[in-house]
Order: C-alpha cells, then structure tokens, then sequence
C-alpha cells in the first residue's frame, strides 16, 4: 500500500486493533442500505469504539477511510504464471470470481452506484485500486499480442473490459456458477484470438 492510498499523518504509534475496528466498521457501514452516504466519521468512530481523532490521525477526511477499507478487502490480482494468454486470463477471472464471496462484496458496487454523488471519491478508488487490478489484465493481453496469441488489432481497454464486466455484472455477494469463468474467457479468446490461432 502507498503512502498516497492511505495518507497517514504522523502521531502517536498505531495500535493495530483500533485500525482493525476501523476499517471493519467503515466496511459494515458501507456495506449496508444506505452506502456510502451512511459512512461518517462519527458512525466509523461510535462503531469502532475509537474517538474521531484517532481516525483523523489515520486518513484526512472519509474519501481516504473508504479507499483504505476498499483496498484491505480487494487485494492486488495475483500475478499470472505466464503460460499461454488463455491460462493467465483463467487465473485472473477464478480469482475475481472468488471475491464475489467475500462478505464485503456490496461495498464495492455501493462505492460504484454512487459515483454520480461522489465522484471524488470514486475516482480515488478507480486510482488507487481498480486500475492497478486492470493493469495486471492489460499486460496479459499486450503480451498476446505482441506474441501473436491475440489479434494484432486489439483494443486493450476493450478487452480489459469485455473480460472484467462480464465477471462483475452478475448479483453482488453471489457466487458464480460452475464453469462460468472458464465460458467467459473461452468466448473472450475466440473473440479476440489472432486469426488461425
């Protein structure tokens, strides 16, 4: 995680339980009805059983609180092993796939469904964690084509997002079904595969 992510201020050491409590009460509030308008400093601060400054001594202002909880539940995409582009895209969609079953899937589309209100805050979000995530995919897919896996032509960001939306897309929190993964990628290759390939 990057000093910029989590903007933390200097102060007195951290406990680790306090930051613990913090982050899975940011989390909880986000992912209940109300969303991302439910997170406050003060409901963070009442669940948690922390007083408001040791939040503010953590992250500057809530944008920063929820970017950090975001990033502590969707980790990096693990990096792919590197055999053929179809092996390293499988990897890649069995692990968002996972996600899916976390208990803190709904945060994430709460943090989505209210870009429109919030747009500072999601596109601190899309910078500090989707878009090192879709990095990993446009690599997979810019080494395809510079070795001849891919068609010559792709579009990289199309790909990215053909490969990405199709695994998110379907009811958050759900796990998805049996051989999803594998037909989604399958029908991305015999797409996007190099004529003959």
């Amino acid at each position: 995680m990057t000093e910029t992510t989590t903007e933390r201020r200097a102060g007195r050491p951290r406990s680790e339980r306090a930051e613990r409590a913090i982050v899975e009460a940011t989390l909880d509030l986000l992912a209940a009805e109300s969303g991302v308008a439910g997170v406050t400093i003060e409901a963070v601060a009442s669940r948690a059983g922390v007083g408001k400054a040791t939040i503010y001594r953590r992250w500057p202002n809530k944008e920063a609180l929820i970017v950090h909880a975001l990033a502590t539940v969707k980790a990096p995409l693990p990096e792919p092993s590197g055999g053929s582009v179809r092996e390293d895209l499988l990897e890649l969609a069995l692990a968002m796939g996972a996600e899916r079953k976390r208990k803190y899937a709904k945060c994430f589309w709460n943090v989505v469904g209210s870009a429109e209100k919030h747009p500072t805050l999601y596109a601190r979000y899309r910078q500090d964690v989707i878009e090192p995530r879709r990095d990993v995919i446009r690599a997979v897919l810019a080494r395809g084509v510079r070795g001849g896996e891919l068609r010559a032509d792709l579009d990289l960001e199309v790909g990215v997002t053909m490969l990405v939306g199709s695994l998110s897309t379907r009811v958050p929190g759900e796990a998805l079904p049996d051989g999803y993964a594998e037909t989604v990628v399958d029908t991305l290759i015999r797409g996007i595969g190099a004529p003959g390939s």
